[in-house]
């Protein structure tokens, strides 16, 4: 049962209009300082959160990245749950990483698809990719965010809270027809399996286990045998780079993404080949000279 303090943090959480995900990682963050301590986090003074990031960067050596979930987390408890302005937070600066994402090519999706088993997850991880969308959209999707006579997907609540549209691929609509007539739920496209058993009410069954989605990729990506540190998340990057390579101009993958600034989207040119060919192609025409 959450304490007074820890439910005033979920309270200021929603009221600044965060995601349920962010709004985890940000309780999880002061959770874990507290667990460091061994006190409520209100009776932890700067000093303590001085050494406590330290601890992380020297100690720990988490990543950048994490360190930046952890320090927005723990940033926003103190700042807008607690009222208090300390300078450590502006002192604490994690690196900022740029790293270029892993991504499959066509034959190397089709063949971590033919070996996911059951039919919900490779139905699942199908349309993730063959939509763009992140792993939580996916597993999210409900019957009527399918627009058949548009051939639209509508993505409600996305990242950032907001909502897009993207292209609903004609395989793929035959495809979800065909699984949604297995089970047929009012509400959910990919319905956990749980709530289809008999004696469970319409009203107990939700969508699919994002985790069991997860578990379902990671054993496929093994079978297939392709070494690649590949997640569910790399089917979204893949998506994006095989659009670009097919030509679609950069923009229109930005809105397909949901990307706010197109400078997120621009990271897929250093994974296509077909964008850097005219510069390969010039860089060989200047340095073969000199071996004439």
């Amino acid at each position: 049962m959450a304490t007074p303090l820890r439910q005033k943090l979920i309270e200021d959480l929603q009221l600044h209009g965060l995601s349920s995900r962010t709004q985890e990682m940000y309780v999880s963050a002061v959770r874990k300082l507290a667990e460091h301590y061994r006190k409520s986090p209100d009776n932890i003074n700067e000093e303590e959160l001085r050494a406590y990031f330290l601890h992380l960067r020297n100690v720990r050596k988490i990543s950048p990245s994490t360190l930046t979930v952890e320090l927005c987390g723990i940033k926003f408890f103190y700042e807008y749950t607690l009222r208090r302005h300390w300078g450590t937070f502006e002192l604490v600066r994690p690196a900022h990483e740029i790293k270029l994402p892993i991504v499959l090519s066509v034959d190397e999706v089709r063949s971590v698809l033919s070996c996911i088993r059951r039919v919900r997850f490779q139905v699942c991880l199908s349309t993730i990719y063959a939509c763009g969308l992140r792993l939580q959209e996916g597993c999210h999707l409900q019957v009527g965010d399918i627009d058949s006579q548009r051939m639209l997907v509508h993505i409600h609540r996305g990242k950032g809270s907001k909502d897009r549209c993207v292209p609903l691929p004609e395989n793929l609509l035959s495809l979800l027809r065909r699984y949604w007539s297995t089970h047929r739920h009012p509400v959910w496209l990919f319905p956990s399996t749980y709530g289809l058993k008999p004696g469970f009410s319409i009203k107990n069954i939700g969508p699919i286990s994002v985790r069991g989605v997860q578990t379902a990729f990671v054993y496929a990506v093994m079978k297939s045998g392709i070494q690649k540190p590949a997640t569910v998340h790399t089917l979204r990057h893949s998506w994006a780079t095989h659009l670009l390579e097919a030509g679609i101009n950069l923009r229109v993958i930005q809105a397909y993404l949901g990307h706010t600034s197109v400078e997120t989207t621009t990271i897929y040119t250093h994974l296509t080949p077909q964008v850097e060919l005219p510069a390969v192609q010039a860089i060989n025409n200047v340095v073969g000279s000199l071996w004439k």
